[in-house]
């Protein structure tokens, strides 16, 4: 099989970026966009000796059942999603078979995965939407990233950005194409503004940062004459004059109104600012919490540690069903938000160590740390082998886990059965409508 080369496919089933995935001579290829049970003409854009990537050049033909005209203009150039052309029951079952799947391939954990807990309605849900900037001063575009590139495709909305995040960053384009405010070239290293950042809450406030290739904005009022009618309470000028592909750097400079707002998860609210973490969807953020408190089943005169606290928005939720809670974070800004959200909700039985956790965990087990129930949320990478063996040295009498990454998830999984864990229940839920990410919620206990 070779590069430009074209046959006939049918996709068996989805791979865990929802394309389909073909198998032609024993080699399977990932083909964006088809459904299983859908056949097309493929033609292979990239062939590795022991897979290939492909992409449809005919209609699909039988057409799946599951198939629907997407919701988007942008679709499917926009890098944002990967399932709007499936049904949104589609999406849900190959996300929950995805967790199935690592669980048997990876950990050959042969376990129940329950029915992954999706929205009433899948639209309108992030908080939080990052849109760079790309175009020429006199004709700017807002947008995402095509898929596996950096060339800017314009959307003039998003369908899963939180009302009023469409409105903001239509006002922020009026004000560049009225100013001629020029959008950064990354070839050139030149022009101003790099990206628009717009979190939103529940009240239908709005933060609002501006990531620039420099250190002021021209015509901030008029700027802010355009944003604040829209709810903006609290605009920020991100500099950041590096060479890279992370969006913020660590200077901020407040060109209006709060250096905060609040964020809100059940009766609970958070101050954030521009930099914290903070789930991006409410609505599936609380099932996610619950689900974990459900499992945690803690008693009011249980220890509880979460590792991977971030801004302590797990911690919070939990401690107010134990005798005391402590929450290890890496990132020291947010452990200082976590504290202040502590005591912004009259909350006492806490407290947070500001650390890398496979050094913070186990020294503070040798210390004589014996929690009744740990609490994990880490990065895509999952969980470091010293975190792992502290949290058996621990022996809590369960660990709640929750992860963005399912083969991750598995992998850790297997590692804690070997230290004499065995996996309970599994719950995904779907935080991410629309593309391939799923949160899992793991219960593990003693066996």
């Amino acid at each position: 099989m070779k590069k430009n080369e074209c046959f006939p496919m049918t996709a068996d089933r989805l791979g865990a970026d929802l394309e389909g995935i073909c198998i032609h001579e024993g080699m399977p290829v990932f083909v964006p966009g088809l459904l299983p049970g859908e056949g097309a003409d493929i033609k292979i854009v990239k062939a590795e000796k022991r897979y290939a990537f492909g992409r449809m050049e005919s209609r699909p033909d039988p057409v799946s059942p599951d198939r629907r005209e997407p919701d988007c203009a942008s679709y499917p150039r926009c890098g944002g999603c990967t399932g709007r052309h499936m049904s949104y029951e589609a999406t849900l079952a190959a996300k929950r078979q995805q967790v199935e799947d690592c669980f048997r391939r990876i950990a050959g954990i042969e376990t129940e995965v329950l029915p992954i807990l999706g929205m009433d309605s899948p639209c309108g849900y992030r908080n939080k939407t990052s849109l760079p900037a790309g175009g020429t001063a006199e004709h700017p575009v807002l947008g995402f990233y095509a898929p596996r590139s950096h060339a800017v495709i314009p959307a003039e909305t998003c369908p899963n950005a939180m009302p009023p995040a469409n409105d903001l960053a239509a006002a922020f384009l009026g004000w560049m194409k009225a100013f001629r405010v020029e959008p950064y070239h990354e070839e050139t290293r030149r022009g101003l503004i790099r990206h628009l950042v717009i979190r939103v809450n529940r009240k239908g406030e709005s933060m609002v940062t501006v990531v620039a290739n420099g250190s002021t904005l021209p015509h901030q009022q008029e700027l802010i004459d355009a944003l604040v009618p829209l709810g903006t309470v609290s605009l920020w000028l991100n500099e950041n004059r590096a060479v890279t592909n992370v969006i913020l750097s660590e200077k901020f400079h407040l060109i209006y109104g709060r250096e905060t707002f609040t964020g809100r998860l059940f009766d609970l609210e958070f101050e954030l600012s521009p930099a914290s973490f903070f789930q991006v969807n409410p609505v599936q953020t609380e099932k996610l919490y619950q689900t974990a408190v459900d499992y945690a089943e803690l008693k009011p005169t249980d220890l509880l540690c979460d590792v991977y606290c971030g801004a302590g928005t797990i911690t919070l939720t939990m401690a107010r069903h134990c005798r005391e809670a402590v929450g290890i974070e890496i990132v020291e800004p947010a452990v200082e938000n976590a504290k202040r959200n502590a005591v912004l909700n009259g909350i006492s039985n806490v407290s947070f160590q500001a650390g890398k956790a496979e050094e913070l965990l186990p020294r503070m087990v040798n210390d004589g740390l014996r929690p009744d129930v740990i609490c994990v949320d880490p990065p895509r990478k999952g969980l470091d082998p010293a975190v792992i063996r502290a949290m058996a040295q621990a022996a809590p009498e369960r660990i709640v886990y929750v992860s963005c990454n399912p083969a991750t998830l598995a992998r850790d999984a297997g590692l804690l059965r070997d230290e004499g864990y065995q996996v309970l229940k599994v719950q995904p839920v779907d935080m991410f409508c629309w593309t391939s990410g799923v949160e899992t919620v793991v219960l593990l206990s003693q066996t």
